[in-house]
């Protein structure tokens, strides 16, 4: 792209008093964005005719210029009316805005960003009239959201790697309309670790209810899409979700999610108690050995039963989905209890979501979430520090399995 020269912006910007005349209704963005538009058109219908205007060989050509239409074309930041050229047998199709479009591709960018950010529909129409002074309808809003359907699918169902060290599967809950009813949904995430260490989001699912006939559909899922193994699965304590996931994937190791526990935990104690009673519940799972975690875990009965009973009851029933880290060296523990992964990607959905009081359908949600999810992803780059330790011990534990390749 050329440098646009400083004594062509001076002259542009002859006049200048302020803002207004720059940025205006009839400022001069407005005006160039005009101004480009139309050269633009006029550059495709000579390229198109094959002669320039007013160039005599035209004639008795077949087809020469045939005046102009109206047409008005939403930009990324204002409403233009631009001068469309037509030629007499009508076979000029303009390539910047072509028919039946009237909007700029950054126009969309723009609406689908506000949308991933959790704006409703009114809230655009009402930030793009008041900032850019651009009047749309739900409608036209509706119809450009709804282009990331086809981006949802091709993402649901694109190609995973061959294997996982660690999945972690998560739920959150979101509203929506369900045959005239408004419900709760749990929408089920699966996060995985790649061999590189980075987060990747495998998919999302919508589901009314849990099941092991849900879960196995999900496990075949992951399997059709490239999924031949994962070595650790770490999951809240879902009805027939262990075995959904081993009829699937019989080598893998299936563990209680961590965070699950703690955040069950703390959604029974008093706000002033929490800090305390999360350094004790920290205590149980960061022990050396099962023994000494079990010591722990009578520790915080004896202290909390009196105030908290469900607490260290729940750490009860899943004792032995709990234990199974114990058997693995301190970096992969550390890997498998970390609340970074979910609790992060938790905050940003439900930063977006909380304003929105349901959902119209499953597929108004899985929208949103996929955009959501895209942005929150971008953020995701480096590697964890402890991961190349944990790494080694995979391969340790797990070479075989690791460097198979079929």
């Amino acid at each position: 792209m050329k440098e646009i020269r400083k004594e062509l912006l001076d002259e542009l910007l002859e006049g200048y008093e302020g803002p207004d005349d720059l940025i205006g209704e009839e400022g001069l963005l407005g005006d160039l964005q005009k101004a480009l538009m139309e050269r633009v058109f006029g550059a495709e219908l000579t390229e198109h005719l094959g002669y320039e205007k007013g160039d005599p060989s035209g004639l008795g050509s077949g087809n020469n210029r045939n005046g102009h239409s109206k047409k008005r074309v939403l930009t990324d930041s204002s409403s233009v009316e631009v001068a469309v050229p037509r030629d007499r047998n009508g076979s000029y199709e303009p390539q910047l805005v072509k028919k039946g479009q009237s909007r700029l591709p950054g126009f969309d960018a723009k609406v689908i960003s506000l949308y991933a950010r959790g704006m409703s529909q009114r809230e655009i129409r009402a930030h793009l009239d008041e900032l850019y002074g651009i009047s749309v309808s739900a409608d036209l809003i509706s119809r450009v959201t709804d282009a990331v359907i086809d981006e949802v699918k091709a993402w649901q169902t694109r190609p995973l790697d061959r294997i996982y060290p660690v999945i972690f599967f998560d739920a959150l809950f979101v509203k929506i309309r369900d045959e005239g009813t408004v419900r709760n949904k749990a929408v089920y995430l699966a996060i995985g670790i790649t061999t590189d260490g980075t987060k990747e989001i495998l998919g999302l699912w919508i589901e009314q209810t849990e099941g092991a006939k849900f879960w196995l559909r999900v496990m075949n899922e992951l399997r059709a899409r490239g999924v031949m193994d994962c070595l650790i699965a770490v999951v809240d304590g879902l009805k027939g979700f262990p075995q959904a996931i081993n009829s699937v994937f019989p080598e893998t190791q299936v563990q209680t999610c961590i965070v699950h526990l703690m955040r069950h935990g703390l959604s029974l104690c008093s706000y002033k108690d929490r800090r305390e009673v999360a350094k004790d519940m920290k205590a149980i799972y960061q022990s050396e050995t099962i023994e000494v975690a079990a010591d722990r875990l009578a520790e915080f009965e004896q202290l909390w039963d009196a105030q908290y009973p469900s607490i260290a009851a729940s750490w009860r029933r899943n004792w032995e989905e709990i234990i199974p880290m114990f058997a693995y060296p301190p970096q992969i523990r550390r890997l498998i209890y970390t609340t970074n992964a979910i609790e992060s990607l938790n905050r940003g959905l439900r930063k977006i979501i909380k304003t929105r009081g349901h959902f119209p359908n499953d597929q108004a949600a899985a929208k949103l979430l996929f955009l959501a999810l895209r942005n929150i992803e971008k953020r995701w780059k480096a590697a964890p520090k402890e991961w190349l330790p944990a790494l080694n011990q995979f391969d340790i534990l797990f070479g075989d399995r690791l460097r198979a390749t079929n």
